[in-house]
């Protein structure tokens, strides 16, 4: 079989399986009327937000859900059971009784009922539990366990490249090609030109496992069913944090010095420097952070609402035009993927750059 005919194919598996997703949540329970009327805004938001189980496809007890271990801390200490107690329950009505406690999953969020009560109640003005509390939640969630099978890949990867050349010196063939590429891309685009010869390869190992993990989770959520990792903003917040704890651990007295009291400047317009550059010390992790949420976040939504257009006009007809449009946005996502990796990768490198560039005073 020909890999153009392999590409079809799997491009025809994966439309199969995408518009399978979301025939649930159309679908009724009669064939001439609809029992329900189709909300898109809540449909992009539960497949873009993160969950307790794994789910796949489908609706109520046809789900196909892959139950993950909700863990929990209360008063009472540690909690565990698998979230399949819950039976893939959004609107909290399903009570689990655990360790002397009664559990509660509304939207994603657990609650841990009051004594005697057996559901939850809201308050209307304030939307606050009235009859319980939320505990600390250690839960594996959806983003937490894609989060370990892109690290599992990584070391997989990595792992068989450095056997081979602990066994060889020759270039390696196949797919651990591609890898040494983009560490050579890494290294020699990004590294080099932005932290420089002397300094480049302190940093090389974070460099590299920012670019991969992020590349790879970005593919991996393009997948049906997949978690929108890099499109959660806890996760790219703790990315951007890993930046900036660099940038503070390793800049040199040249870096503070032209942060807080910058040379050359006039007395009385340094101090509204200082809290400008002090500030936008903080600001560059943000700005990764938010540009990476952003731009993975809005591609999804995107190609959510597309397909959501077919129930929204409740025709068939507006496939031939939304599916082509989602297949193209899609296309366009594994440029987005490999972009985006390499942006915050770039701007990581830049930013710890500035922070220990020596500078030459006259």
């Amino acid at each position: 079989m020909s890999t153009q005919k392999s590409f079809k194919i799997t491009v025809a598996l994966m439309l199969v399986l995408f518009l399978n997703s979301f025939n649930s949540v159309a679908k009724t329970d009669t064939d001439e009327e609809l029992t329900e009327e189709f909300n898109p805004t809540e449909m992009i938001m539960h497949h873009i937000s993160d969950s307790h189980g794994w789910h796949f496809f489908g609706e109520g007890e046809d789900a196909f859900t892959l139950p993950l271990p909700v863990i929990l801390w209360t008063d009472e200490g540690l909690t565990t059971f698998m979230s399949s107690a819950f039976h893939h329950d959004v609107e909290g009505e399903h009570v689990v009784e655990s360790n002397g406690q009664k559990f509660v999953n509304y939207h994603e969020k657990i609650y841990v009922l009051d004594e005697g009560e057996e559901a939850l109640k809201f308050d209307e003005k304030t939307h606050a539990a009235l009859n319980a509390n939320r505990p600390f939640d250690l839960s594996i969630t959806k983003n937490v366990a894609s989060m370990l099978l892109s690290a599992l890949l990584l070391i997989l990867l990595f792992v068989g490249l450095a056997k081979h050349y602990k066994k060889s010196k020759n270039a390696p063939k196949g797919f651990k090609n591609i890898l040494e590429t983009l560490v050579v891309f890494v290294r020699d685009e990004i590294a080099k030109p932005q932290i420089g010869e002397k300094k480049y390869l302190k940093y090389m190992p974070f460099l590299l496992t920012v670019f991969f993990f992020i590349w790879i989770s970005n593919l991996m959520g393009l997948l049906p069913g997949a978690a929108n990792v890099t499109g959660n903003i806890s996760i790219t917040i703790a990315l951007g944090l890993f930046t900036l704890v660099l940038i503070l651990v390793n800049a040199n007295k040249d870096y503070w010095q032209h942060v807080v009291w910058m040379p050359g400047i006039p007395t009385f317009v340094k101090p509204i420097l200082a809290i400008v550059e002090i500030l936008g010390v903080f600001i560059k992790p943000i700005a990764l952070m938010i540009r990476l949420f952003a731009n993975i976040t809005a591609g999804h939504i995107i190609i959510l609402s597309l397909i959501g257009l077919i129930f929204i006009l409740e025709t068939a007809g507006v496939a031939a035009i939304s599916v082509p449009f989602a297949l193209f946005i899609t296309v366009l996502e594994l440029l987005v993927a490999f972009l985006q990796a390499f942006i915050f990768t770039m701007l990581s490198a830049l930013f710890i750059g500035m922070a220990v560039q020596e500078h030459e005073h006259h």
